[in-house]
């Protein structure tokens, strides 16, 4: 082969490495860009789920405390909310949500309280919050992965020690 072909063919070869090399990188670039985006946009709705379920749970929490029946298009909304949950949570943030409901189906069954009642257990803190290990399990679910991976560990963490 002629030195001069060869080196013609090298930087053409060159040239083609580079450009294959640009194209691949940019379509990388814009398939991780597409991920990322899809993936903010739905933290962003289930961060919007998560405050409509617990919107509606903390007036039907209030509702049972004070009165002996749910209205039947609240209790609908709140089903409704637990099963955009299923389909796009875990199971954990889906159980924590079901007992939220359970615990305020119990109180509408319980005796009403009245309002210097209700004045009295939040002021001595007695009030008890239906929506705290549901709001602390939407927390996690919704904390970015490093962080995420450190809880992780530290549960592990706990688990091996209680072994």
């Amino acid at each position: 082969m002629d030195p001069a072909h060869f080196s013609g063919f090298a930087v053409f070869a060159g040239s083609v490495v580079v450009a294959l090399s640009s194209l691949v990188s940019a379509w990388l670039s814009k398939k991780h860009e597409a991920r990322t985006r899809r993936a903010s946009e739905n933290k962003v709705g289930r961060q919007k789920l998560y405050a409509q379920f617990i919107d509606e749970a903390s007036k039907l929490y209030m509702d049972a405390l004070v009165r002996d029946q749910a209205e039947t298009f609240a209790m609908v909304s709140i089903y409704a909310l637990i099963s955009q949950m299923r389909m796009e949570s875990n199971a954990n943030v889906v159980e924590k949500a079901e007992d939220v409901i359970r615990t305020i189906l119990r109180t509408y069954s319980r005796p009403n309280k009245t309002f210097p009642e209700l004045q009295n257990l939040m002021l001595n803190r007695g009030f008890v919050d239906p929506l705290l290990n549901f709001s602390e399990v939407c927390r996690d679910e919704l904390c970015d992965l490093p962080r995420g991976r450190h809880a992780l560990s530290r549960r592990f963490h706990n688990i091996v020690e209680r072994t």
